[in-house]
């Protein structure tokens, strides 16, 4: 089965998000547990947590519907210690704020080396600050996005991704998470149907689809190897319709997040309706 959905607001309180989320007929969603662009928070009270599950049961929203984003701040290959420790900080709050409302995946975005350390250090940092974080934490798994490679940005090739994975002690609570327009813009030609193909080939022999927890369903305002982050709305963008009937045609895909973050969140009513007649 497909779930499908997109990252809704949590304004007013956490609890509202599977009710946003029901508004737009979504079968998944995700959200940020506090405010993405803010290093700390008030701490979830027992009202917000219990609404949260109590309207997560209501709407029939699972575990595996529901994708949590953690803050943009964070980087956890930060090169300086002062960041780092501070985004390890916040990144284990992230978790513990998941396990308090029976999330159980956390997607982030790995890290950045800041032109101050090597790649293959920031990578090694990253996959030290996950296992710190997970020794601290219990059952939420930690959903390492893939990037465009914008900037110093790492996580943009699958190998990149693996060589971080191949480093977390504990693999049962590490996946990853595919967002097609950063995928396309990192070089990945997912336009073309031999592309497609070759793209899903590559990530399971280098990742393997048993890390797959969740995907970002996001057209591209950039070109193809652009390098560059810039989400469109489905079908509206480089990437065109075709990739997301195939994704939506194809059973590798199915019982995991299928989350837009398009731009336009007033059309995503019509995208996910889109993406259903797609199937």
């Amino acid at each position: 089965m497909k779930y499908i959905g997109a990252h809704v607001s949590a304004k007013g309180g956490v609890e509202n998000t599977p009710v946003n989320a029901h508004n737009i007929g979504a079968t998944a969603f995700a959200l940020f547990t506090k405010n993405q662009r803010q290093w700390k928070a008030k701490p979830l009270t027992d009202v917000n947590i219990s609404a949260f599950k109590t309207n997560c049961k209501k709407y029939g929203y699972g575990p595996s519907q529901i994708l949590a984003h953690d803050s943009y701040l964070i980087n956890l290959g930060h090169p300086e210690n002062d960041g780092l420790e501070k985004s390890r900080t916040a990144f284990i709050d992230e978790l513990e704020r998941c396990g308090q409302l029976g999330i159980k995946l956390l997607n982030f975005h790995p890290g950045s080396f800041l032109k101050k350390i090597s790649e293959e250090k920031c990578i090694k940092t990253i996959a030290e600050s996950i296992n710190i974080a997970l020794d601290k934490t219990k059952n939420v798994i930690a959903v390492i996005e893939n990037t465009a490679g914008q900037g110093t940005n790492l996580g943009f090739s699958f190998e990149q991704i693996a060589d971080i994975i191949k480093n977390i002690e504990n693999k049962t609570r590490v996946g990853v998470c595919i967002d097609t327009c950063h995928a396309f813009s990192a070089g990945y030609d997912l336009k073309s149907r031999q592309g497609f193909k070759q793209t899903w080939l590559e990530f399971d022999e280098i990742i393997g689809f048993k890390f797959l927890r969740g995907m970002h369903l996001n057209d591209s305002k950039k070109a193809f190897a652009s390098r560059v982050d810039r989400h469109e709305s489905i079908g509206k963008g480089s990437l065109g319709l075709d990739v997301f009937r195939w994704i939506m045609k194809d059973p590798r895909f199915d019982n995991i997040p299928l989350i837009l973050e398009t731009p336009a969140s007033d059309i995503w009513i019509e995208e996910i309706l889109l993406l259903k007649e797609l199937q």
